[in-house]
């Protein structure tokens, strides 16, 4: 059963940035959105770049290894040369701490 997992905390991640988290053996994207969390996978499903590395621009994070573009609040490819999407993840946020469902 998915249960939500602590993965940071909110003064860890200002607007606009990411950062890279592991939790239960997965490697995960965090995104600070205008104060709104989200989580996705952090492998490019193009050829395994890191998406916490990526330049951000609202909702739309780029693969900083060949520029494939991602919806950061669903995982869907928006961009080649990526053809499928990254898998996304709920995110909450419980006093200071951001939480992931896994």
């Amino acid at each position: 059963m998915a249960a939500f997992v602590k993965v940071a905390t909110t003064s860890e991640l200002a607007p606009g940035q990411a950062k890279r988290v592991e939790a239960q053996g997965k490697r995960i994207a965090l995104f600070n959105v205008g104060g709104s969390y989200h989580a996705v996978d952090d492998t490019c499903t193009h050829r395994g770049g890191p998406l916490s590395e990526g330049q951000v621009d609202g909702n739309v994070v780029t693969c900083p290894w060949h520029g494939a573009k991602f919806n950061i609040t669903t995982g869907e490819v928006l961009g080649p040369p990526a053809r499928a999407g990254v898998a996304s993840f709920r995110t909450r946020v419980s006093g200071p701490d951001v939480e992931v469902e896994l």
